[in-house]
């Protein structure tokens, strides 16, 4: 990308009324349709600066925290990636290995790991419930140490998936949409549908498809949220969903069959997820550390799960659904990664081994742009004027690689 084009992208940033500086990023729906446009662009910037050889460094010190609280591969990596990609070093709050083991409180280790801190990237998606309420407990203890001046300045939260969203994957899933089909304002009156499929495993979260719905209803999209009758997700989510759907142009039904669900869809977004009365009962287990209790709910869990073995995104079902580009015959497939793959990750799953080989390059290069997305939510955190820092990088013009070596 040359640089007028950069250019180009930075004036359209210039032109967004944003309030995001001091503040985290943990909802999507917390942000207005103009932030969560900066937010695109600004990945964007970072990315075409990257690949133009310029280097996006704003800081040449500081560090970024990361807490995970539960795997991952894919939002970890990117959250290193995007933090190196400004300028800082990433370094892992690991609990058992600090002082939290020892009853040390939130705001204690809160202000800890923040003085010469930029970013926080937090991911507690285990306790339905919790989660959330845990990063912004957080945040509170951070604008506290402000506040008393024991922080120089406020670390930026970053949501790396909670009990109730998942925005860099959402941001993500969508960022990959809008290049897709060629703009953000043609996702207005796709068809998007976000299924449950079947899983040989229990307790997944229900943030990604709540990131998707509440996330999908800003643009206008037919949204078709689809699962078998129980795998319910948290109300409150979904009717918040329906509402930015009707605002926005859109739409939003609920269908209990996914063949139903995958007629004439656009987009297809086949994801197993725990039901939302599964994931209440499995809190206070996990407190209490009863190893039988939670045995004996995986076991219904799993049995529950196996009346729907059906509920797999295969050929028959991807030939119900509507073409999604003019070079494509069928819709568009996505997922979060990793996906449970028939034959190949499992005996039955969420996808057929043929589907997901089609699409696997697709899903992977929807994956790439997570770690742009993550530093666009430090870099819009943590600068008032992010259109001109850009423009000063554009214009510092220093190199990311040298030579042709």
């Amino acid at each position: 990308m040359d640089r007028n084009r950069i250019k180009k992208l930075i004036d359209d940033l210039r032109s967004k009324k944003i309030a995001m500086c001091k503040k985290d990023f943990l909802l999507t729906w917390e942000k207005s349709l103009p932030e969560i446009q900066a937010t695109f662009l600004v990945a964007d910037i970072l990315r075409a600066m990257r690949e133009s050889n310029i280097s996006p460094k704003v800081w040449d010190s500081g560090i970024a925290v990361s807490n995970f609280r539960d795997n991952s591969t894919r939002t970890r990596f990117s959250f290193a990636s995007a933090c190196d990609l400004l300028g800082l070093y990433v370094q892992d709050l690991d609990e058992g290995k600090s002082q939290v083991a020892h009853g040390e409180t939130v705001r204690e280790t809160a202000t800890m790991i923040s003085f010469l801190t930029e970013a926080i990237g937090i991911r507690d998606d285990m306790y339905l419930g919790e989660g959330d309420r845990y990063q912004r407990e957080v945040g509170a203890a951070l604008d506290d140490g402000v506040k008393a001046g024991v922080l120089p300045s406020r670390p930026t939260i970053v949501n790396l998936q909670s009990d109730i969203d998942h925005p860099t994957q959402a941001m993500a899933d969508f960022l990959h949409l809008v290049h897709y089909f060629g703009g953000l304002d043609n996702l207005k009156g796709k068809k998007i549908t976000m299924s449950w499929a079947y899983s040989p495993s229990y307790g997944k979260p229900l943030s990604v498809p709540q990131g998707i719905i509440g996330l999908a209803s800003r643009f206008g999209m037919d949204i078709v949220l689809a699962y078998p009758k129980g795998y319910d997700l948290i109300p409150d989510v979904v009717e918040l969903a329906k509402k930015q759907a009707i605002d926005s142009g859109g739409s939003f039904t609920y269908v209990d069959s996914m063949d139903e669900a995958f007629k004439d869809a656009n987009i297809v977004y086949p994801k197993s997820w725990a039901p939302y009365d599964v994931m209440l009962r499995r809190v206070p287990l996990l407190h209490a550390g009863d190893k039988e209790g939670l045995k004996e709910l995986e076991r219904e869990a799993l049995a529950n799960n196996a009346k729907f073995k059906d509920w797999e995104c295969t050929e028959e079902k991807m030939k119900l659904t509507r073409s999604a580009a003019p070079n494509s015959s069928q819709a568009l497939y996505m997922h979060c990664l990793p996906a449970d793959i028939t034959g190949v990750s499992c005996a039955a799953g969420e996808v057929a081994a043929s589907v997901f080989d089609r699409y696997r390059d697709a899903t992977y290069r929807e994956a790439s742009f997570k770690p742009y997305i993550i530093a666009a939510m430090i870099l819009l955190g943590k600068f008032e004027r992010p259109a001109e820092l850009l423009e000063s990088l554009l214009a510092r013009g220093r190199q990311r690689t040298y030579g042709n070596f």
